[in-house]
């Protein structure tokens, strides 16, 4: 545990200084890598991949082999937790995720049930356990859930979706109903990622994937105050594991979310580093945030981009480069290898 918290991950994220800036990638177990696709097709289906924990174990290895990453992300689903409470999840080739029993009315999210981390997602803390184990002693392992609104997106909307209609329908039209899901998924959520520290992951993250859906009253009502809730929960529960928000087109909130009382904030590609950087000085760390798209350039133009990022937040601590969301699938392996050289060797 003492080398994981003296890594530059860990340290960047207390923003201590570092010797270099520490990167990771959102995604960074997945398809773009020969290796991932391999087992993959072993395990026959996402769902049952994301199911067994030794799989789920080579996974997650599998960047850290090959690049070095200074950290580690287990290799999960943010609707496991939905799915623990009987929405019946499905994966679709090319469309993503559904639900065969979505939430349709008040009484539906009454009824949903608790779920207990260790029992009903018990195979997630094995995974947790197995990858800990597997990794380099000095390497940090990253835990992570879904935030509740976007969790929430999929359940009542059954699906994916292109404008959330349904779901902004419930926050409007039952407002009383949508704040006791939001309260539902927020204790589960928490109650989730203690169970992951507790199995050995060194830090958290919480994915705000469609935060930037909601008007900025909405944004504040229902997503941004069901994550401060799960903070409150973590830092009394696990005081000394940092947490990192990413919301996706949430920029408008930065200093919102650094007022929650996180260690990091991811920013995504359509923000500044150095406007970031600005906006909320030193409270929180900063991740990312380069251009997911930049990675199917040629290796100069990566090379170049990363520079440029790097360059916008500028010197001192407390930058972990990441991308500003997951990598595509379609991205040469060896792209990443530049991004992974550029970061470290420009910093040094």
């Amino acid at each position: 545990m003492a080398d994981r918290q003296q890594s530059l991950f860990m340290r960047a994220l207390r923003r201590e200084p570092t010797e270099r800036t520490p990167i990771w990638m959102m995604r960074q177990a997945g398809r773009y890598l020969p290796e991932y696709r391999a087992t993959r097709a072993k395990a026959g289906s996402f769902l049952k991949l994301a199911g067994n924990p030794e799989l789920a174990c080579e996974v997650t290895l599998q960047p850290i082999e090959r690049y070095g990453f200074d950290a580690s992300i287990l290799f999960s689903d943010i609707l496991i937790i939905p799915h623990a409470m009987g929405l019946g999840l499905g994966f679709e080739p090319g469309e993503g995720p559904y639900f065969e029993r979505p939430l349709k009315t008040p009484s539906d999210i009454r009824a949903l049930p608790g779920i207990d981390p260790n029992g009903d997602t018990g195979y997630v803390m094995e995974a947790v356990r197995l990858i800990r184990a597997n990794l380099p002693a000095g390497t940090p392992l990253i835990g992570f859930a879904g935030s509740p609104w976007t969790v929430a997106t999929y359940m009542i909307e059954g699906r994916s979706s292109k404008d959330f209609a349904t779901a902004k329908t419930l926050l409007l039209s039952e407002p009383e109903a949508a704040h006791q899901l939001m309260n539902h998924l927020a204790d589960a959520t928490a109650d989730y990622l203690v169970a992951q520290v507790e199995a050995g992951a060194d830090a958290l993250m919480i994915f705000d994937s469609w935060g930037g859906a909601l008007s900025p009253r909405l944004y504040r009502e229902f997503s941004l105050a069901s994550q401060q809730r799960i903070v409150d929960r973590l830092k009394s529960a696990c005081p000394d594991t940092p947490l990192i928000l990413f919301g996706k087109g949430c920029g408008q909130h930065l200093e919102i979310l650094a007022d929650t009382g996180c260690a990091g904030l991811g920013v995504d590609w359509t923000m500044d580093m150095g406007e970031a950087r600005r906006r909320v000085g030193h409270r929180v760390a900063l991740q990312g945030n380069l251009d997911p798209a930049v990675m199917l350039a040629s290796p100069d133009v990566v090379a170049r981009e990363a520079r440029r990022v790097l360059e916008s937040y500028g010197e001192g601590p407390g930058h972990i480069f990441n991308l500003g969301h997951g990598i595509t699938p379609g991205v040469d392996p060896d792209n990443v290898r530049v991004l992974v050289e550029t970061v470290k060797g420009y910093t040094a």
